[in-house]
């Protein structure tokens, strides 16, 4: 490849309308998925899925939502770190979020909803919800393509049952012409999968294994998937956890949601992935306390966190 030529991100086609398990699509798409995967990281799911309607009613309840106070935003507080607000930072002026957890069920939205509107807000949570179930329907389909791709489908229910769901929603404001245009700071997700959607402003860059930054160009009939530090232990450090940030420019609010998966109790390694061309390199772990770690000084120094946290051969700090 020519060094003229920037390498693509993916883009895999979930829309098919035959896209069964066993069916010639099926393992045609696992194939791209999991090249995808170990190759970027992450990958642009074309799945339509979210018609206009709904894509409409949800951007303006995501406007409705930041224009609230920020004291009543900064009541999205959460004992799990990287669950709540995240805003009002002198380093990241643009960047503005929050967590919805257990945002899959009615009950999780409505208490994120009751904190936001002492009134509740039915609308909001309608919405959010319809979005949510649709982003938890890909989530499920990438991650059977993966368990099934490496020979361990058998594990899929039992990797679902201790699943738990945070929707992020994020506001990036445009630029003033001194301000910096970093919406957010190069990061790896700490999930095991994220499944993310925007509105029609881009911002989103996703690092190469060779470091060249990437943008992605997101439609409204697509969602980036990106693979969090957690899926490389459990993969046994076959899958790429990619580096991205989002880059702000132009005069329009880039308005975001970001759907991750985290598991309420310990990630196994399916001793499956372990063999003579790939020995163990992750120990089992508890994933909260991936995320806690991160918190910690060695975590922050860390350069590679989740061996830092669960390899077999700890790298020194």
């Amino acid at each position: 490849m020519g060094s003229h030529s920037p390498p693509k991100i993916p883009v895999v086609d979930f829309s098919q309308e035959n896209l069964k398990p066993g069916s010639s699509s099926w393992s045609a798409t696992c194939k791209d998925v999991l090249v995808a995967l170990e190759e970027f990281g992450c990958f642009i799911a074309v799945y339509d899925k979210v018609p206009s309607e709904l894509q409409n009613k949800l951007f303006s309840a995501l406007e409705e939502l930041f224009d609230l106070p920020t004291e009543t935003k900064m009541q999205n507080a959460h004992s799990k770190p990287y669950h709540g607000y995240v805003g009002q930072h002198s380093g990241l002026p643009l960047h503005e979020s929050m967590g919805i957890d257990n945002a899959t069920t009615l009950e999780g939205i409505q208490s994120f909803a009751n904190l936001m509107w002492p009134a509740g807000n039915d609308r909001f949570c309608e919405i959010t919800h319809e979005f949510s179930k649709i982003a938890l329907e890909l989530d499920h389909l990438v991650i059977k393509m993966i368990f099934e791709s490496y020979g361990v489908g058998k594990y899929y229910d039992s990797h679902l049952e201790p699943m738990s769901y945070l929707l992020r929603v994020l506001k990036h404001k445009a630029p003033k012409v001194k301000e910096p245009n970093l919406g957010f700071a190069r990061h790896t997700d700490k999930s095991f999968i994220t499944v993310l959607y925007q509105n029609q402003v881009k911002g989103l860059e996703v690092e190469t294994k060779d470091g060249e930054w990437i943008s992605l160009e997101l439609s409204p009939s697509t969602f980036a998937v990106i693979a969090g530090d957690a899926l490389v232990a459990w993969s046994n450090g076959r899958l790429h956890s990619p580096y991205h940030k989002v880059m702000m420019s132009g005069s329009e609010e880039r308005y975001s949601l970001g759907l991750f998966q985290f598991s309420s109790g310990m990630i196994q390694i399916p001793e499956e992935l372990g063999d003579d061309e790939h020995p163990l390199q992750f120990k089992s772990f508890d994933h909260l306390g991936l995320l806690r770690f991160f918190h910690t000084e060695e975590g922050q120094k860390s350069k590679s966190l989740i061996k830092s946290y669960c390899g077999i051969q700890p790298e020194k700090v």
